[in-house]
């Protein structure tokens, strides 16, 4: 079955954070900045690049009222003092926040169990049952290309395809942290399965990993259900990829970016630190 090209895409920042603390007491951690901009803003940024504007964010509660009043609230009273100011110019980027994309931002639901997987099944009834949609985690970070454009034209090219995921080659004394690849035709680069968090390199089937950016389609929620649970009693969305890869196609992308994870405070930094390198000239 074909499913229509994604609309809609669904930006996770529903954990507490706890290598962030105590920062993340008080902000979520995908609203760290990357210069002038959170760090999810940018991931939104490369969604609208990409043409998708119908944006899904799930949040903590916490979390929620901090994004709608990042990505809805008009500021009005910035707005007037600016203007009294004569420095209205200053307040541009803000008006193109509140422009750039329809968002919408949910809760996860508590009753799911613990893992990145839940934050996609939360936003499932904002879905449509014909068409397929983008997942990206909001600690990983593409500058450059953006993988959503890549998952996109992938997607035209294999519309029969289950799912398209991203992935890059990395060092070896890291493949132990991330889920890494299998290819089953490495011509065609579709996956056999995925290895999450290998305890040691003999057990990665290659240096290739899998990373937060996917075009999921509606038959993963067949797989993505509590009871599925895999390491460390965590719902996985690289298990129920992998089952997806079992009764069809799953894409494997090159990214055309420069990936960058944020999801502890020395990457965190590392990110920061390429990102000002490659983008601080231009934005």
């Amino acid at each position: 079955m074909s499913y229509k090209k994604p609309t809609k895409a669904v930006i996770t920042d529903a954990g507490f954070a706890s290598r962030f603390l105590p920062i993340t007491k008080t902000i979520p951690k995908a609203m760290m900045p990357m210069g002038a901009k959170p760090v999810m803003q940018l991931v939104v940024e490369e969604c609208v690049a990409a043409g998708i504007t119908d944006i899904i964010i799930v949040a903590t509660e916490e979390g929620k009222p901090i994004y709608e009043d990042y990505f809805g609230n008009p500021s009005e009273r910035i707005r007037k003092l600016l203007t009294e100011q004569g420095k209205l110019d200053r307040f541009a980027p803000v008006e193109e926040v509140l422009e750039m994309a329809n968002v919408t931002v949910i809760v996860q639901d508590p009753a799911l169990p613990y893992g990145n997987g839940s934050p996609v099944v939360s936003a499932q009834p904002y879905l449509s049952e014909d068409e397929a949609f983008i997942v990206l985690y909001s600690d990983d970070l593409v500058i450059g290309e953006g993988d959503v454009k890549t998952m996109l034209e992938s997607y035209e090219q294999y519309p029969d395809a289950k799912a398209i995921i991203m992935a890059q080659e990395i060092p070896e004394e890291i493949w132990y942290r991330h889920g890494m690849i299998a290819l089953k035709d490495k011509e065609k680069k579709t996956l056999s399965y995925i290895v999450e968090k290998p305890k040691t390199p003999a057990e990665s089937p290659s240096g290739l990993t899998s990373y937060g950016r996917y075009l999921l389609t509606p038959e993963v929620f067949g797989y993505l259900v509590p009871k599925n649970t895999g390491l460390d009693n965590e719902l996985w969305t690289v298990d129920a990829i992998t089952k997806l890869a079992e009764i069809g196609d799953v894409i494997v992308g090159k990214s055309r970016g420069v990936w960058l994870t944020t999801g502890d405070p020395a990457n965190y930094f590392a990110a920061l630190t390429e990102y000002m390198k490659v983008m601080g000239g231009k934005k």
